[in-house]
């Protein structure tokens, strides 16, 4: 069997695993839950705008900044269920199967340690950032056909949440290579809060216009690159949009909208190849 035929086998593996364990009806039952509350919110939120500003002060745009505000509450539910996602598909896949019994069979030529690794990996990303773009998608339907409003940018956002569930994925990898299942989950949505709560402070310190803890934030956020595609993504939503409304719009519901060049994308990408690569050469010392 070559290489990339193994890999396919352990990525079908993981599949078949995740169904037998109901992670993906749990993770529909969720979705739908979200789906449903979010229509219904939109649809509330879009008919009692006009009360919120007056037709006749030209103040605020209210669609704009009704949409813009809905929307980036789903960016974060989407940011939240993609992780939550990656981090059970990724959950005990190496320490746990391990003592398990289940890899010791398996490591051997021509599949190998590393190749079981990158494949797990692999199998969680794909699912996971398919399932965020997906959700993303209807999210972006609902607020269309509801509240007749869609954001500036589409396709980056959708980009951004995508590859920031893979970055999740890759850091809950690297987690199942020292920790066990149960260790693993906590310190890994651990983690994921600590994103937010940089992002937070971040933006915390730009309203407070204190350069050092801004500073501060951005790093932490950089070290934990999801939070950072997160906030590009909301800025995104609304860098087209002028005035009060643009201004008011610029604190997202979980971390501030910033925007971010290339750079950062390049960097999530190097961060999630580096963070495999320490968990296939974590795994690959490890004794069985």
């Amino acid at each position: 069997m070559t290489g990339a035929g193994a890999a396919l086998v352990i990525v079908g593996y993981a599949l078949r695993e995740s169904l037998r364990r109901r992670v993906f009806l749990v993770v529909l039952v969720l979705t739908v839950g979200f789906l449903a509350l979010y229509g219904l919110g939109t649809y509330f939120a879009f008919r009692d705008v006009e009360s919120f500003v007056p037709p006749d002060k030209n103040i605020l745009d209210p669609k704009a900044f009704t949409g813009a505000t809905v929307f980036g509450l789903a960016m974060f539910a989407v940011l939240f269920l993609g992780s939550v996602v990656a981090i059970f598909l990724t959950l005990g896949v190496v320490r746990g199967d391990a003592e398990a019994g289940l890899l010791q069979p398996i490591v051997v030529r021509p599949i190998g340690r590393r190749t079981i690794v990158l494949a797990r990996l692999a199998g969680a990303a794909v699912v996971s950032a398919a399932y965020a773009l997906v959700v993303y998608g209807l999210a972006l339907a609902i607020t269309a056909a509801v509240g007749g409003w869609t954001p500036d940018h589409v396709v980056g956002p959708a980009l951004g949440l995508a590859l920031a569930v893979v970055t999740v994925a890759a850091i809950s990898l690297f987690a199942s290579v020292f920790m066990s299942a149960t260790a693993q989950g906590i310190a890994v949505f651990m983690v994921f809060g600590t994103g937010l709560t940089a992002g937070l402070l971040s933006q915390i310190g730009r309203a407070l216009d204190s350069g050092s803890l801004h500073t501060i934030g951005r790093v932490a956020t950089w070290l934990l690159p999801f939070d950072g595609l997160y906030q590009a993504g909301l800025h995104a939503l609304i860098s087209s949009t002028g005035g009060l409304t643009g201004v008011a719009l610029q604190l997202g519901p979980f971390g501030g909208a910033e925007g971010a060049g290339p750079l950062l994308v390049l960097w999530a990408i190097a961060y999630t190849a580096l963070v495999a690569g320490g968990a296939a050469l974590a795994f690959s010392r490890r004794d069985l």
